[in-house]
C-alpha cells in the first residue's frame, strides 16, 4: 500500500514539476509574442480560468471533500487540500473582513516562481496570475463568483506572493431535471 501512495506522490511532483517548467516556458514566448504585459497578464488569466474550469472535477473526484458551508470553509479548502494537492504547498489565509466573505491567501513559497527571473521591461507582468485564473474558474464550476487579484508576486522582489479573494456571489444551481422540463416540448 504505501509503494502505491509513493508513487503517486511521486508522480504528483513530477507533474507539478513539469507544469512549472513548461508554464516558464509559456510566459517566456508570451513575452516575445505579446507587446504589452497587460496583455500577457489578460492571457495568463483566461489560461488559468479555462485550467480551473476543467481542474475542478479532478479535484472533487480526488479529494472527497464534503460541501463547504460557507466562503471561510471553501478558502481553507482551497489553501490546505488544492494548493496542496497540486502545488505541493500550503498558503495562509488570513486578513479576513468581517463580513467573512474576503480574504488574502499568502503563499511564503510559490513554486511558479523558482528559478524565474522578470526582465526589466517587463515590469507590469504578474507572473503568477494564472493561479487567479484557475481560481476564479474553479470557483465558478461550484456556483462561486469570486473578484481574485494578484496583490503581492514573489517574483517581483516581495518575498511573499498574496492573492486577496473576494466572494461577489453564490449562483443557485439549476437542477438538470428543472431544465429539462422547462424546456421540453408540449408544456
Amino acid at each position: 500500500m504505501s509503494r502505491q501512495s509513493n508513487r503517486r506522490s511521486g508522480k504528483q511532483q513530477i507533474g507539478t514539476e513539469l507544469f512549472i517548467l513548461t508554464y516558464g516556458t509559456l510566459v517566456a514566448q508570451l513575452c516575445e509574442d505579446c507587446k504589452k504585459d497587460e496583455d500577457i497578464n489578460k492571457v495568463l488569466d483566461k489560461m488559468g480560468h479555462n485550467i480551473g474550469t476543467r481542474l475542478v472535477e479532478d479535484f472533487l473526484a480526488r479529494s472527497n471533500i464534503a460541501q463547504c458551508r460557507n466562503f471561510y470553509e471553501t478558502a481553507e479548502v482551497i489553501a490546505k487540500v488544492a494548493f496542496k494537492m497540486y502545488l505541493g504547498v500550503t498558503p495562509r489565509v488570513t486578513f479576513w473582513n468581517q463580513a467573512g466573505d474576503d480574504c488574502s491567501l499568502f503563499l511564503e513559497k510559490n513554486p511558479l516562481t523558482d528559478y524565474v527571473e522578470i526582465p526589466d521591461k517587463h515590469s507590469n507582468l504578474l507572473y503568477s496570475t494564472i493561479i487567479c485564473g484557475i481560481l476564479r474558474g474553479a470557483l465558478k464550476m461550484v456556483h462561486l463568483q469570486v473578484d481574485i487579484q494578484l496583490l503581492q508576486d514573489s517574483v517581483k522582489d516581495n518575498k511573499i506572493t498574496e492573492i486577496r479573494m473576494k466572494l461577489m456571489r453564490r449562483h443557485k444551481a439549476v437542477r438538470k431535471v428543472e431544465k429539462e422540463q422547462k424546456y421540453s416540448v408540449g408544456t
